[in-house]
């Protein structure tokens, strides 16, 4: 690849270090969409050993990935994003990887394809840590700045996508456990 179309690559992506996303990080400062996707990347990483029937580093790479397309359209939280906005990422999305160099742009696109299919392992576990860090960094963040709905979605929110793993599930659970204390414990504060 030509070093001039490396950093152009580099210079969209860049974009999304300044996308807010709805979540906020532990002192209340808005999280980007870079730093969501830099930790679902390492939980993806961390459970290399947990997972020893599946390809990480395919999960790592969709991972960093996944949310390119808010390069284009920024985040719109999954509660309020329409079919219309994700017809609209998707199509400026796969517009930009259609200008990738081929090698390039045939990866990234196989990748979609398999991560929109949900139909292996690798699919399932990079849409489950997407979903369990949106719920990790809300318990994170300070309780005033949820949103209403969000005090019923941290409790009920990826318990579907997460039923094919045992693991998975498990840290639902926990990640649900976190959630009750926190409301319990800043409500009374």
């Amino acid at each position: 690849m030509d070093a001039r179309v490396y950093l152009e690559i580099l210079h969209v992506a860049e974009r999304l270090k300044d996308t807010p996303r709805h979540c906020t990080t532990t002192k209340g400062r808005t999280e980007s969409v870079a730093e969501h996707s830099w930790r679902i990347s390492l939980m993806a990483f961390l459970l290399k050993h947990e997972f020893t029937d599946v390809d990480i580093d395919k999960v790592v790479d969709m991972c960093l990935i996944h949310d390119l397309g808010e390069c284009f359209t920024g985040d719109i939280p999954t509660f309020v994003k329409t079919a219309s906005d994700r017809e609209v990422e998707d199509s400026l999305l796969d517009q930009w990887v259609k200008s990738l160099p081929k090698e390039l742009s045939e990866d990234i696109s196989a990748l979609y394809k398999e991560m929109d299919a949900q139909d292996t392992k690798e699919a399932k576990i990079y849409k489950s840590l997407d979903k369990l860090e949106a719920l990790i960094q809300h318990n994170e963040s300070p309780l005033n700045t949820w949103a209403d709905n969000e005090f019923d979605l941290n409790k009920t929110y990826a318990f579907d996508t997460v039923a094919f793993s045992e693991w998975l599930t498990d840290l639902r659970k926990e990640i649900l456990n976190d959630t009750l204390e926190k409301i319990d414990r800043e409500s009374k504060s």
